[in-house]
């Protein structure tokens, strides 16, 4: 396999291979059982012209002919059980990689580049498990038993075995100039491919504002440039294998025909028998067929040797850890942010620069400042979506990176500034699906209610059709804007977190709504839960406690939110007055 997939296999792709020696091994074996009758017709044809045609021998034609048929049934058996084998291969893969790969995506975070190789990682498994299921896998298999066809045909006669050489070696050059011809547009074609469903799937997500903005026939136009670029680069890599493909079919048949004229002149000139003339053209069909199939499979072996190259990739950026931690106790809420840096996806701009403070538990910290001060990407680093370049996060002196990502996501509660909710139903959303977990159903619709009530959201969803087990699609389909964000609030407050942290909570909230949540707000603080605010609306900053102002990436200021005030407004005066004093009004 590793001679197929590549040296360089990433060690979890190794691990799931070697689970499955077994399988693979079984199914060589079969193959060469397989390979072996295969030779039944060739000697059936021989025994058919060499005895049974000049004795008139019907009783040897009869035994015979039960024989190859008891052959040819026995190499259709076997061919199934081979399949049957390599698809069981197949599933063992898919279950040993299918997890890790599915939590490796949503563990890493790629740059720009590499986001939708990112996104197609799971399709190109797919293709990779459909491959060691399917027959390309079972063509490798047959090609390292082509020497017996090749020994049979020097046995017959040296001329037929040479003959059945050089066709070998004519098809496996025309397999390595396929490859050569075709591996980087399918790469091309593959990653354009992905590129184009990732955006239609979230033009598709959002097509109600699409069509508002009259934007529809636009994206229409500038997704088939996206498509026809994968698809141009794919249809090329079929012309050039189609070209190749056409070539191996016409070279075996052609050889097949000369081995046929060279058998019937070397059958003249009596060094070989009458039967040996068809056995020997049967023979060369036999020996070339797996070479044939082979450049006919080559895109599905380009497509596993990508697949492999992706999937390493995608382990690399993704730090997962099956290790077993020690479970810290329970924070406090003691947060230490120490010298944090945060650069850009491109890695052309820093978002944070040397960013340090320090909250008590049961503090109410207010961040503030400008558009793209950095506020959001602090607010992410809290809450572990993102990890900092440089810097260290401290929950009660212990870094977040001792803390296993799963177990330290339980106590924060963390409201984004999209709000995201997931399809799925209002209490799914709120309880992060807990129950897919295990958790316990009556646990879970008791905390979900407890957080749906402290957001003040309880009868807002008792309201919808269906209550609590109301169905909303991807983003909260079906939602308007501040259902939306109650919901996500109360997903935040589920499980009662120590460290809260809210990225403008109160963007799509009415009074009532932003009433609702300055009294959550106050029974976090009451409860000696740390809630940090990310806002640009003033009302909600009346219940913070601390004030931390950023600017272009770093912290302008710090303190009490009342000295914090007084020190902006004196010096929005000094502008002023240096502003009038300039004459520029």
């Amino acid at each position: 396999m590793r001679l197929i997939l590549g040296r360089n296999l990433p060690r979890a792709l190794r691990e799931a291979l070697d689970a499955c020696r077994e399988h693979l091994l079984l199914a060589a074996g079969l193959s060469a059982l397989i390979n072996l009758l295969y030779l039944a017709p060739t000697l059936y044809m021989m025994q058919v012209y060499d005895r049974v045609v000049p004795t008139s021998g019907t009783l040897t034609l009869f035994w015979i002919t039960l024989v190859v048929a008891f052959a040819l049934v026995t190499l259709a058996v076997l061919d199934n059980i081979r399949s049957r084998i390599l698809i069981r291969a197949s599933l063992r893969v898919e279950r040993a990689l299918a997890e890790h790969i599915l939590d490796c995506q949503l563990a890493a975070q790629p740059s720009t580049e590499d986001r939708q190789a990112n996104m197609q990682a799971m399709r190109e498994f797919d293709a990779l498990r459909q491959f060691i299921g399917g027959a390309g896998l079972a063509v490798i298999f047959d090609i390292p038993w082509l020497p017996i066809f090749v020994l049979v045909a020097f046995l017959l006669h040296p001329l037929l075995g040479a003959l059945i050489l050089v066709g070998g070696a004519l098809l496996a050059g025309i397999t390595w100039f396929n490859e050569r011809a075709t591996r980087e547009r399918l790469r091309e074609g593959l990653l354009a491919t992905a590129q184009f469903h990732a955006a239609q799937d979230r033009i598709s997500a959002r097509s109600e504002t699409v069509r508002a903005l009259g934007m529809r026939r636009a994206l229409v136009k500038r997704q088939l440039g996206l498509r026809s670029r994968g698809l141009s680069m794919s249809v090329a890599a079929q012309f050039d294998g189609g070209r190749y493909t056409a070539a191996a079919k016409f070279l075996r048949l052609l050889l097949q025909s000369l081995a046929l004229g060279m058998a019937a002149w070397l059958a003249v000139e009596r060094e070989i028998s009458v039967g040996a003339i068809i056995a020997g053209s049967v023979l060369l069909s036999r020996a070339l067929q797996p070479v044939e199939q082979l450049v006919a499979a080559w895109p599905s072996i380009a497509q596993a040797r990508q697949a492999v190259v992706t999937l390493g990739q995608l382990f690399a950026r993704s730090q997962t850890s099956d290790t077993a931690r020690t479970m810290l106790p329970r924070p406090a809420g003691r947060i230490d942010v120490q010298r944090l840096f945060v650069s850009a996806p491109q890695g052309d701009a820093l978002l944070l620069k040397d960013v340090s403070f320090v909250s008590a538990p049961g503090q109410v910290i207010g961040v503030i400042g400008p558009s793209g001060a950095g506020k959001t990407t602090l607010a992410r680093v809290l809450a572990g979506a993102v990890r900092p370049d440089g810097g260290n996060v401290r929950f009660d002196g212990a870094s977040m990176q001792d803390w296993d990502p799963e177990v330290l996501a339980a106590h924060i509660g963390y409201l984004p500034q999209d709000y995201l909710l997931f399809a799925g139903t209002v209490a799914e959303n709120i309880s992060r699906f807990a129950a897919a977990s295990g958790a316990s159903a009556k646990t879970v619709s008791n905390e979900v209610i407890a957080a749906a009530k402290m957001a003040g959201a309880h009868d807002m969803i008792l309201a919808l059709p269906g209550g609590y087990d109301a169905y909303v699609g991807f983003d909260g389909e079906g939602l308007s804007a501040g259902q939306r964000q109650r919901i996500a609030l109360a997903r935040a407050l589920y499980g009662d977190p120590s460290i809260v942290i809210l990225d403008e909570p109160n963007a799509a909230l009415d009074a009532e709504g932003e009433a609702a949540l300055a009294r959550a707000i106050q029974t976090l603080r009451n409860r000696g839960a740390t809630v940090v605010i990310v806002a640009h609306r003033a009302g909600i900053l009346s219940v913070a406690d601390w004030l931390l102002v950023l600017a272009r990436g770093t912290v302008e200021r710090y303190g009490p939110r009342s000295d914090v005030l007084a020190a902006l407004a004196a010096r929005s005066e000094r502008s002023n007055v240096v502003t009038m004093t300039s004459g520029q009004h």
